[in-house]
């Protein structure tokens, strides 16, 4: 069943590479007392990811965090390498984290996966953004068509905010 809005983030652990190597970061860490807006995407690196959905909440993260979000983060089930490189190469590190559901657990826990292995990817997230406070899910948006980050591009998140 997918997480809804009002519904409480499940409790997860992910990973973020970091100069010092991997280290976790848990819901609660992230989320407690904390507006965030979370996004998730099937994966570092494709084609819709890197040239679409990232690009819009890095260009926008300072007009996003002025409309008093504390932090942005993107989930990818990928692991802490592969979003760390990808942190690197888009110009977004330190600027958002980039979060690793290495084991897709908080993924398959949220209900917003995707199995993608007709395309050889395997199972993977749905593309979604969400706006979460305090660790509760106030908004939420889930992509119906693949290759598309309309509804939950940085564009469709600020009209909420």
């Amino acid at each position: 069943m997918t997480i809804a809005i009002g519904d409480k983030l499940p409790a997860a652990t992910f990973k973020e590479k970091t100069a010092d190597g991997p280290v976790e970061i848990t819901t609660d860490q992230l989320f407690a007392g904390k507006r965030v807006v979370l996004f998730g995407v099937p994966g570092a690196f494709t084609p819709t990811c890197s040239l679409n959905h990232l690009p819009g909440y890095l260009e926008n993260r300072d007009t996003i965090l002025a409309k008093g979000i504390d932090d942005i983060a993107v989930l990818a089930v990928n692991d802490w390498h592969v979003m760390g490189a990808w942190a690197q190469s888009s110009g977004g590190l330190g600027k958002i984290h980039f979060l690793a559901d290495w084991d897709a657990g908080f993924t398959t826990a949220v209900g917003l996966e995707a199995d993608l292995s007709a395309g050889g990817l395997g199972l993977r997230s749905k593309r979604y953004s969400m706006l979460v406070e305090n660790g509760v899910v106030k908004a939420l948006n889930v992509e119906e068509s693949p290759g598309q980050a309309t509804v939950s591009g940085a564009a469709a998140m600020l009209e909420l905010l």
